[in-house]
């Protein structure tokens, strides 16, 4: 999957996978990765840009932390970034259940 194909998505791809707890960057790639089922390959150039405006935003908390000898930041979901992540999910639905609602063949068709 492109990267393109998650334009206007992926705050809410990244809120999500930190509501598992936090991690650093390139542990919310991996998890972005693995919970595609290794569809959706993010660059580091799409994910860590986002990061720094999530966190400028304020749904996000970013410390500095030593993870296996290196300086890493790592993020964690703010109150406000859980309560953005709920609307981003009630926007979604919302917005799949429409577009479902077109591209769903109609029944009887083959």
């Amino acid at each position: 999957m492109k990267p393109d194909a998650v334009r206007g998505h992926l705050d809410g791809l990244i809120l999500a996978v930190l509501e598992d707890g936090p991690r650093h960057g390139y542990a919310i790639i991996e998890a972005l990765a693995a919970r595609s089922g290794g569809r959706l390959d993010l660059p580091t150039g799409t994910v860590y840009p986002a990061l720094r405006r999530l966190e400028r935003a304020g749904l996000l908390s970013g410390t500095w932390t030593t993870v296996g000898g290196r300086e890493r930041r790592t993020y964690t979901l703010t109150r406000a970034g859980k309560h953005a992540l709920a609307g981003q999910r009630a926007d979604w639905n919302e917005f799949s259940a429409v577009v479902d609602a077109f591209l769903r063949p109609a029944e009887g068709t083959p």
